[in-house]
Order: C-alpha cells, then structure tokens, then sequence
C-alpha cells in the first residue's frame, strides 16, 4: 500500500497537468479498500450466521404472513359459522314451532277421527235400528191391509175393496226389495189369484142405478094426481082455441060437467086415495126398502135383495101410476135389479194374514235373541 502511494505522489510531481485526477481517485480508493477489507475480514463462519439469520427473518416474516392469513381465515370461518348457527338456531325455533302446530294438528286429527269413529257407530246402530223398525212398519202396515181385505170381504163381501187392499200389501213388500218378503208376497198373490177369479158384479153400477130410483121416488105421480094433470091440459087446450068467449065458457062448464062422474079402468080392485101426510110416508118406506136392497147387495146375501125389490115393486105398482112414462121406468129398472144375482162364494184370504203374522213373530223372537246375546246374533 505505501509502494502504491509513493508511486501516485511522484506521479503527481511528475506531471502538474495528472494532479486534479489523483487527487479524485487517492478520494474514491480508501473506500472500495474498506468494503473489500469488510468481505476479506468476514468469515465463512459470519457468512453462514448471516445467511441464517436472514433466512429465520425471512421465514419469520412468512409465518407472521401466513399466521395473519390463517388468523383471517379463522375469523371468517367463525363469523361464517357464527352465521351458520344463527341460521340454525332461527331454523331450530321454526322447526320446533312447527312441530308444535304438527302435533295440535295431530291431536286435532285424532281427535276427529275418534269422533267419526264415534258417529260412525252412532250411524251402524240407528242405520240397524232404522232397519229394523222399517220392516216392523211395513210388516205393520201389510196385516192392516190384509185385515181390511179381509174385512171388507166377510163382513161386506166387497170384493173390489178387498182385492184393492190385497194389492196394496203386495206393493209394499215390493217396494222394500227385500228376499225374506218373497214367501209373503206369494201367500198374497195365491189370495189375489182366488179374489180375481170370483166372478165379476157390477155392485158400483148396481148401486148408482138405487140411487138414481131414489132420486127419482119423489117425483113419481099418484093416479088421482095424473089425472088432475089430464084434465088440466085439456082445460088449456079448450081455452087455446079461437072461439068467442061465451063458447069457451061452455065448453069449460061442460068439462067440468063431464069430470064429476068418469068411469075408468084402472084394473085395479082398489084406489087408494092418500092424503098428503100418508103419501109422505108411502114413499119413504120404499126408499127404505131400496136401501136395505142396497145393503143387501153390499153383502151379497141375494135373498133379501130380491125380497126388499119385489116389495118396493109391489108397493110402486099398487100406489102410484104405472101407466105414466115414470112410472113404467121405475117398474122396469127394479125389475131389472132383482134380476141381478149378488151372491157369490166367498174364498179364505187368511192364509196371507196368517204367513205375516208368523213372520212377525219369528222376526220379532230373532230380535229378542240378538239383543240379550250378541255374541250368537253375529254369529
């Protein structure tokens, strides 16, 4: 190092012109020899430390870094977590809530359905009751019918009604479409059969024909009463005509005249002549003797329906005008009823009414059986 300055100051000496540019470089040189000197000096062994400690100072500081990282990380997850569970808890309520509306739905719902299992076997026993007590009605409403059939036909002998009757009871076992109803309703139609195979009388038209000479009873003339009514019309006939007065006034006196004695025959043995209070009476005693005619009839008991006619003939034919148009009708129309025949043979309806009965009574005991042992009747 000295050589190397004794060398730049003769330089230096030598050469006034060198001299500003030694002087730069003699500036710049203990510099560069101090840095050398620090590397020369420096040991493998500091070289290798300070190796070292940078790398710990650069692998602290990527700890720090990535520790700060995670640390970010960390607080993010949690707070995502923390939200997680908030989100969680609120499901958590809802879900409990919801449950809780499941189960007062549930208990609701059970509720209902114990009540429709109640109801329900509610319904089974009045819809068994009701059975029940729809066939005993019909079963009720069939022996009526049956016992006014046979009312009818014993005590009227109304055939008409009784068959009506008979009919009826066949279409209400018909309407409750039942296969038990089938051994009754043929015990019905066997009784039908024997009453549609009676024979036919005209009992309705029978009996408008005694009302009509009921009616007619009123109006009947007496003789002596149609007789008045002849003079009287040739009275009017004489004063109708067109002769002078004077000669109407005889011939009326004349007509007169004439009718204080007449001679008539009437071929009769008698007249009775009535007085109005009797001829009230006359003619009420054949209306008497068409009514029983009537029940008569209504009974069938032919006898006294020709003998109650044949009366109220002779009574009509000795007391009142037969010559008379009213009089022949009313002769002619009891001819023609008494010539009626009204009796008929009666057949035994009763074993319909006795096949309802027996059925009632066996349904009735099956009833009684089923209600003291329950057991045997589900059996």
């Amino acid at each position: 190092m000295s050589d190397k300055i004794s060398s730049a100051g003769k330089t230096d000496t030598d050469s006034g012109k060198a001299a500003p540019v030694s002087a730069s470089s003699s500036a710049a040189a203990p510099h560069k020899t101090t840095l050398a000197d620090l590397f020369n000096h420096i040991s493998i062994t500091q070289m290798t430390l300070v190796l070292l400690v940078a790398i710990f100072v650069w692998q602290w500081l990527d700890g720090h870094r990535a520790i700060s990282e995670m640390r970010q990380e960390l607080a993010q997850k949690i707070a995502e977590m923390d939200g997680a569970s908030k989100a969680g808890a609120i499901l958590s309520t809802q879900n409990q809530d919801e449950v809780r509306a499941m189960s007062v739905k549930v208990a609701k719902l059970e509720s209902y359905y114990d009540e429709t299992q109640n109801q329900r076997a509610a319904l089974e026993t009045l819809y068994n009751t009701l059975s029940v007590s729809r066939d005993e009605t019909a079963l009720a409403d069939v022996e009526q019918l049956l016992l006014i059939a046979g009312q009818q036909l014993q005590l009227l002998g109304n055939v008409r009604a009784a068959l009506i009757a008979m009919e009826s009871a066949d279409e209400r076992l018909q309407r409750m479409n039942r296969p038990a109803f089938n051994g009754l309703r043929l015990s019905i139609e066997q009784d039908i059969d024997k009453l549609r195979a009676l024979p036919k009388v005209d009992i309705p038209g029978m009996d408008m024909q005694i009302n009509r000479l009921l009616l007619e009873m009123d109006d009947l003339p007496l003789p002596e009463q149609q007789r008045a009514v002849g003079r009287e019309t040739a009275h009017a006939v004489v004063a109708s005509a067109n002769d002078p007065a004077w000669q109407r006034m005889l011939q009326s006196v004349w007509l007169e005249i004439k009718d204080m004695v007449r001679i008539e025959n009437t071929g009769l043995k008698q007249i009775p002549l009535l007085p109005p209070k009797e001829e009230f009476f006359l003619r009420e005693n054949i209306k008497m003797r068409l009514m029983l005619a009537r029940l008569a009839m209504l009974s069938h008991d032919e006898v006294s329906f020709k003998q109650e006619l044949k009366t109220a003939h002779l009574w009509t034919k000795r007391f009142f005008d037969v010559k008379s148009s009213q009089g022949k009708q009313m002769l002619d129309d009891i001819d023609k009823l008494a010539a009626a025949s009204v009796s008929i043979e009666l057949p035994d309806i009763s074993p319909s009414l006795q096949a309802v009965r027996s059925y009632r009574l066996s349904h009735d005991t099956a009833a009684e059986i089923g209600t003291a042992y329950p057991h045997k009747a589900a059996r």
